[in-house]
């Protein structure tokens, strides 16, 4: 994916990830499709590569705490009508990717390959690969759901 510093690649090889990783997304995609949500090709293309990593680390970000994040659909698969009421709202397709602070938000990503969380309200991390680094970093989402009501 990326043009990422050093910090970034230094949290996400912490984690687990390595360059050219691919990991199956068949349970996932079954798992939601049985609900109605469709995995996109964004959903899928960054769940094979980063699909099932937790982030544990927390502390001072740029300007939010960091807070561990876990990129693993699973935990959402009760939220699904959050994911299609805002996806619905929002004009986008939002596919759960996971967990933001142990459970405290989901974050789902757009047929864009951009990263929200998502709660009552949806904020945006941005596309990737930026994104992904403002998670890790601790760089504060932009709220989205209040330009659509």
């Amino acid at each position: 994916m990326g043009e990422w510093s050093p910090e970034v690649l230094e949290v996400l090889e912490a984690s687990g990830w390595t360059a050219g990783r691919r990991v199956d997304t068949a349970g996932w995609r079954s798992t939601f499709e049985a609900v109605g949500i469709v995995m996109h090709d964004a959903a899928e293309t960054f769940l094979q590569e980063f699909g099932g990593l937790t982030v544990p680390f927390r502390g001072p970000g740029i300007n939010r705490a960091r807070e561990p994040f876990a990129l693993d659909p699973e935990p959402a698969a009760g939220e699904d009508d959050r994911f299609s009421e805002w996806s619905e709202v929002l004009g986008r397709r939002l596919f759960p990717l996971g967990e933001l602070d142990h459970g405290r938000f989901f974050l789902g990503i757009d047929e864009d390959s951009e990263i929200c969380l998502v709660e009552t309200w949806v904020a945006t991390f941005g596309p990737m690969p930026h994104a992904l680094a403002h998670l890790i970093l601790g760089v504060m989402p932009r709220r989205v759901d209040d330009e659509h009501m």
